[in-house]
């Protein structure tokens, strides 16, 4: 890797690791750094996932104060999401790289719409609730957290845009602020990519410079993601949100 190389890895673990705690998508940046730079595509998928890590960490730790009192949530959903996160590393190793590209962009778009639809779906299930006197679940009921661990073996098998599919399905069954919600997203992205980044370590190859300088950015970008992300308002961040999806759904679409 030349020094022109090696700055642009580092450079797109920045805007990853930037993006991925705002939103996420941070891999349709660096997937295709990698590639540019002469790694093999599994290789560069794996090595993508090892060296995001830091990032997901670093935001994790930005989003601390939306995480207060949902620990029960975290630990929940946390483990749905390492399940998950387990089965897809593994379909990695086992299945073609473009086992998910058929279904991807339409499970981008139905996020999409529930991001965007979400506070008026959320006041509609509030009125109906109020109607017939029952209490939200503080877990959004037994499909949410299906659809969790569902989104965990995405993650852990490519990832791209995961966050864009846990927001917009949480969005929709959690009676939570947008950036509360975005909290435990940056956690479940964490255990996902860290679970899978453990079983790459043993089973798949990787290279260790694009993993080390992809890491030093991510790391860097997560707390820049986190200082923006967390000033964003609700409105904002939602459009933040369905623009990277959209450019998501594009690049995946064309390529």
């Amino acid at each position: 890797m030349t020094v022109l190389e090696a700055l642009a890895v580092l450079t797109a673990g920045i805007g990853a690791g930037t993006i991925n705690v705002i939103v996420g998508s941070g891999t349709l940046i660096t997937f295709p750094v990698l590639l540019a730079v002469g790694l093999p595509p599994i290789t560069a998928n794996v090595s993508n996932t090892l060296g995001l890590v830091p990032g997901s960490v670093s935001g994790a730790v930005g989003y601390r104060r939306e995480l207060v009192g949902q620990r029960s949530r975290v630990l929940r959903f946390g483990t749905a999401s390492l399940l998950g996160g387990l089965t897809g590393a593994f379909l990695l190793i086992q299945l073609p790289s473009a086992a998910f590209d058929a279904i991807v962009p339409a499970l981008i778009c139905i996020a999409l719409v529930l991001v965007v639809l979400q506070p008026r779906l959320a006041r509609a299930v509030a009125a109906r609730r109020e109607r017939d006197g029952t209490e939200p679940s503080h877990y959004g009921g037994p499909l949410l957290t299906v659809g969790i661990g569902l989104c965990g073996i995405y993650g852990g098998y490519f990832g791209a845009a995961q966050g864009v599919l846990l927001l917009g399905m949480m969005g929709l069954a959690l009676t939570e602020d947008i950036q509360r919600i975005n909290a435990i997203k940056n956690v479940l992205a964490l255990i996902v990519n860290g679970v899978a980044a453990v079983v790459f370590l043993f089973v798949a190859d990787f290279d260790w410079s694009a993993v080390g300088l992809l890491a030093v950015g991510a790391a860097i970008g997560g707390q820049i993601g986190a200082k923006i992300g967390r000033r964003l308002s609700p409105t904002v961040l939602r459009g933040v949100i369905v623009v990277v999806g959209l450019v998501a759904v594009a690049k995946l679409v064309l390529g």
